[in-house]
């Protein structure tokens, strides 16, 4: 087993962190740039943080088809099998087929642009109509182009990608726009070719029903598989609904447990300004009680002080009389 060199570390650190870059929701993209970068070169990267400042923001609708295939990598590598083995049968396949296949492309490619709704509003970013629909465009491309399939299983989109207006013929590599009419036109032609020329005229009755059967056999794997996958989106999305629904239900049992906490506590404000009116109320009672005490106490001395002047006097009075 080859030594993992600091070198290999360092290509590594560079791709999960661009990976995580183009995770990161538009709005923020910028700004977390710059953060990387500076951080690869205070950290002696300066390859890295070149790599990293030379990354463009991405449209809402890629980073939602990059979202996608970060979050949902089981069901993203199951998407990208299904094109791949859909543009390698396409040449084959008659209209019927091609027609059955299609109706599960549009199904799969429905449900995985929901799941890419539902995770860019889950991540705070809800998705225009037009934004959408450039995400379902996008995944249609990359089932019908293999250029595309290679893009977007980078996780890097930039922007969205449009899908050929058929899938390519048979040694033709397309692109992840629409090709020129004549391109087309020979597709078509090449097409007919294969399946009236002279080779396939050629072949032995067995031969053929042999591969009628495999072709047969392969496209219920694919329908299978395509179901299958559909089955998990949309099971996916079902869950995700309901986690939304919890939320909201917390989120209204936050707000109602809010509102008691708050009338509790303008309640609680008014006993408390009440009982401080009450002290204030009884501070002054005590005072003139108070106040009153002692006057009474200095009567109650005047008095006592008089008595005795009183008895005194009339002892004085008493004894004079005797005389």
């Amino acid at each position: 087993m080859r030594r993992k060199s600091a070198k290999d570390s360092e290509e590594r650190d560079a791709e999960s962190v661009l990976d995580e870059l183009y995770a990161t929701a538009p709005p923020r993209f910028v700004s977390r740039r710059e953060e990387l970068a500076a951080r690869a070169r205070t950290e002696g990267r300066a390859a890295d943080a070149r790599r990293i400042r030379a990354a463009r923001r991405p449209t809402l609708a890629a980073w939602a088809a990059n979202l996608l295939l970060h979050s949902r990598p089981e069901e993203s590598r199951r998407f990208l099998d299904l094109g791949q083995e859909l543009r390698e049968a396409y040449r084959t396949l008659d209209a019927a087929e091609i027609k059955e296949l299609s109706k599960q492309r549009g199904s799969v490619v429905a449900s995985l642009s929901r799941q890419a709704a539902e995770l860019a509003r889950d991540a705070g970013h809800r998705l225009s109509d037009a934004a959408q629909q450039d995400v379902a465009s996008t995944l249609h491309a990359v089932l019908a182009d293999e250029d595309a399939a290679d893009q977007w299983a980078t996780g890097r989109l930039e922007s969205a990608l449009t899908p050929p207006a058929e899938f390519p013929p048979s040694g033709v590599t397309g692109t992840a726009g629409a090709r020129p009419k004549s391109a087309r036109s020979k597709g078509a032609a090449q097409r007919s070719r294969a399946g009236t020329g002279t080779d396939a005229g050629k072949r032995p009755a067995g031969a053929k029903d042999e591969l009628a059967e495999r072709r047969r056999q392969k496209q219920e794997r694919r329908a299978q598989e395509a179901r299958e996958a559909a089955e998990a989106a949309d099971e996916q999305l079902r869950e995700r609904h309901a986690e939304h629904r919890d939320a909201d239900e917390a989120l209204q049992q936050a707000r109602d447990r809010h509102e008691e906490a708050r009338r509790q506590m303008t309640a609680a404000e008014e006993q408390l300004r009440q009982a401080q009116e009450e002290l204030r109320r009884a501070d002054r009672a005590e005072r003139d009680a108070e106040e009153r005490s002692r006057e009474a106490a200095d009567a109650v001395a005047g008095a006592e002080q008089a008595a005795r002047a009183a008895a005194r006097e009339a002892e004085r009075l008493r004894g004079g009389s005797r005389t």
